[in-house]
This record gives C-alpha cells, structure tokens and sequence, in this order.
C-alpha cells in the first residue's frame, strides 16, 4: 500500500523538472518573429542566411555599413544600406523585416532577450542565432551613440551578454 502512495510522488518530483525544462525550450526568443508581418506568409519567422550567398551577401551589407536604428514608424526606415545597389536587392528584403520587426530595439527587450538566453540549455537555432549577432550588431551601434554613461553600462553589460550567449553557443 505504501509503494502505491510513494511511486505517484517520485514520479511527480522527476517529471516536474523534465516539464518545466520543456517549456522553457518552447518559449520563443524572438516573439515577433512568428508574427504574419506585412501580409505575407513568407515573413513568418523570417531567416535572411540560407545559403553561402546569402551569408555572403550578409558580410557585404555590414561592411558597407548597415544601420539599424530604433523608430521605423511609418515611411521611416530602420534599417538603412548606404549602398544603394546592395540596399535595392531584393533578397536584403528578408534581412530589412529581421531588423525592422523581428529584433528588439529597446533596452528593456534586449535584456529580457539575455536573461532568456542565459537560461538557456541547448544550443540556438540557426534562426536564433543568426538573430543574435544582428541584435549584438544594434547594440555596438547603439552604444557608440549614447552618451550618457549610466545608459553606456547597462547597453555595454547588455552587449556582454549577448557576445557570452554567442560564444556559449559555438562551444
């Protein structure tokens, strides 16, 4: 009778964690990017990097000096390519909604995004990761605009967090 009692609390004890573990996996790191943007299904959870070209494509756009900034209200862009060959691409066109409705631009969402991947026990998703570094590349902007120094360090700590996740994840 008492191994009828003991075996429902052991196995409650042993799943509780397994089913919060699993949870925790589920939850989405970029929330808005599982969002229809735009009217086009072919933006839900959009990835720019699918290929080599692409990634290639990538490295042209920072180096040209991509921009991202907060705002993008209205006609107001966010994300701006000082090269307009490369800007008029259409394959940037996936990259432009990562940056304008996937990645978070306030403090706030930045540090709720590096708690979260600080919990976190599996490694990233390509799309997670690729959103990463480009969350890190707003950040360095950001950072080298601020000029008040209590917003530097918690941008900087930020930035930290980000770059720690980076280098867990390639471990």
């Amino acid at each position: 009778m008492e191994l009828r009692v003991v075996l429902p609390v052991v196995l409650c004890l042993f799943a509780a964690p397994l089913a919060s573990y699993s949870r925790h996996q589920r939850t989405a790191l970029y929330p808005s990017a599982h969002r229809i943007r735009r009217g086009a299904y072919s933006l839900v959870n959009p990835t720019f990097q699918s290929s080599m070209a692409e990634v290639n494509l990538l490295f042209e756009v920072l180096l040209a000096g991509l921009q991202v900034e907060a705002g993008g209200d209205g006609d107001e862009h966010s994300m701006v390519i000082p090269d307009e060959e490369l800007s008029s691409l259409r394959s940037v066109r996936k990259l432009e909604v990562l940056c304008e409705d996937v990645l978070p631009k306030g403090l706030s969402e930045v540090r709720r995004l590096t708690a979260a991947l600080a919990q976190r026990r599996v490694r990233l998703s390509p799309q997670d990761f690729e959103r990463t570094v480009l969350t890190m590349v707003y950040a360095v902007q950001v950072l080298a605009k601020v000029s008040a120094a209590r917003q530097k360090d918690m941008w900087m700590d930020a930035l930290l967090q980000l770059f720690r996740a980076v280098q867990k994840d390639l471990m």
